[in-house]
Order: C-alpha cells, then structure tokens, then sequence
C-alpha cells in the first residue's frame, strides 16, 4: 500500500525517505512575487525571517491542484498497489476536495481519501502509523481503523503571539485578533474533533503562562500515568519549546517525544511566534514500531 499526505503533517525530508511517505506540497504566496512557493522548498528560519520582513504584507497559501492529485495518484498506481490519501482537516483547507476530485480523475488508481480532521504533529501521527502499518502488511481496512483511533485520541493545542496571521487568512474573526493585540493575550487553540475547526480554549497573559496551561490540558485528556509521545512544535521559539517538553516530561509520562519545526506553510498563518504540542497515547503506536 502506498501512503500519501501533505506537507502540513510535518515531516522532515530523512522521515519522507525512511517510510516512503509521498508528499503532496501546498504552496506559499508571497506578495509581489509571480512565482508561487513550494512550501517544502524554503526552511523554517529562511521564512520566518523573510515572513517578518515583509509586514504588514502577509502570504497566502493554497492547495494543490486537482491535476496534481491526479498525476501522483496514476503515478503510485503504476506500482499496483493501493493508495491511501491522509490530509489536512477539511474544516482548515481545501486540500481534502482537491485530492478526491484527483482520485476521480486518476486512471486506474484505487485510492482511500482520509481527513485527518486535524494538522500538523496529529495529521504526523496519523501518517506515520499508516506508513508503518503498510509496512508490516496490514490490509486497507485495519490501518483505517487504527487511523480513526489516532483521529479520536490525538490532541493539538498551541499558543500564538498573535491572532494577526490567522485573522489575515479568514481562521479566526479580526474582532477577536484585535482585541487580543490590544490586551497582549496569548490565545491558547486546539482543533476541535466535532468538526476539525480551530477552537478557542483559553487566554494566558504570558507565553510562559501559556505553556502551563497546554500541559495542563494534556494533563487532563489522559488518564493518570497514561505513556504519551509527545512531538513539541515551533516557529522560532527554540528555548521555549526545550521549556515545554522539559515541563511535559516532570508533569506526565512521556515515553517518546521530539522538538520539530512548524512547516512554513502553516506558519504563514500563525507567525513565527508559535509553540504546541501533539500528544498521542503510545498504546496507539508501539504495536507499529
């Protein structure tokens, strides 16, 4: 079976190699360049920089093309394998109807689609255990269900600096971004699973505050002594995000975890001001390792 997602899952380009992961880019429109952007092309710090340089003009993002779903889909189906389609909520991009109208146009290609209901370290988690449970030789039908475990289980919370960016791409009402500018808050989200939409948990005057109470609410989803994996997320907050996971670890029990770097396309939306985590009972993926 043959695993695609996009490149808001966070890969690392050594992760794509080792679980023949394929990678459907979206890609970054910066102001007063012709030429679009694939997101997977420019580094983290590279963007952030540049991302900063540019203000007040933001980016905007886009999905892949239909097209483009279409050629990688015919492309793995020459394999003769099956193809399984993981991507970012529905309920955050146009990327999940792009690539069922490509699967539509794909030539004999049997391809599952998967909303993820989620991104980033969650949407990771899911097409990593797809990629692995491919790889042990699981069929169609049980690597679906593991993934609707995953979906069910898995939890992304993150604090921002600022609600601008996401205000600039229509994430979050402009009313709420100002107010929270004009009180220096640091609005604490999550993606809710009843409709995979970013949420409002909670507002902390501190990004110090805040990293408290996103293990906090960790803390609160998992019964007690739960073994987690733990991936910590950030745009340019490297010692801020150590903090995190050094706190993740006195507070819960952490079996495995990692620091990576917030992909630049959703960093368009966020800034570089951004630290989260995805947490995952490990349960859910030790059978797979």
């Amino acid at each position: 079976m043959k695993i695609l997602t996009d490149n808001a899952a966070n890969f690392t380009t050594a992760e794509e190699k080792i679980l023949g992961v394929s990678i459907a880019p979206l890609y970054i429109h910066f102001p007063g360049d012709d030429k679009v952007t694939d997101a997977t092309k420019i580094s983290p710090d590279d963007f952030y920089e540049r991302l900063k340089a540019m203000k007040p003009k933001i980016p905007t993002t886009s999905q892949p093309s239909s097209g483009l779903f279409k050629d990688m889909y015919e492309k793995l189906a020459k394999t003769g394998e099956k193809i399984l389609s993981i991507h970012i909520s529905e309920g955050l991009s146009g990327t999940i109807q792009s690539a069922r109208l490509g699967a539509k146009q794909a030539q004999n290609a049997d391809v599952t689609i998967f909303d993820s209901m989620t991104l980033s370290g969650g949407q990771r988690f899911q097409a990593m255990a797809a990629a692995l449970a491919s790889k042990a030789g699981w069929a169609m039908e049980p690597i679906s269900e593991r993934l609707r475990e995953i979906r069910d289980k898995v939890e992304v919370v993150y604090a921002l600096d600022t609600l601008e960016y996401l205000a600039h791409g229509g994430r979050i009402g402009r009313v709420q971004s100002l107010l929270s500018s004009v009180l220096h808050i640091k609005p604490i989200i999550h993606v809710d699973k009843a409709d995979g939409k970013y949420s409002t948990l909670a507002k902390a005057r501190t990004l110090r505050r805040s990293i408290s109470m996103m293990v906090d609410h960790i803390e609160s989803l998992y019964p007690q002594n739960t073994s987690l994996w733990v991936t910590v997320l950030h745009g340019q907050l490297s010692q801020d995000a150590e903090n995190m996971l050094a706190l993740l670890k006195e507070r819960l029990n952490i079996e495995r975890s990692e620091i990576i770097r917030v992909t630049p396309v959703l960093g368009v939306h966020t800034g570089p001001g951004i630290i989260g985590v995805a947490a995952l009972p490990m349960s859910l993926m030790s059978d797979l390792l």
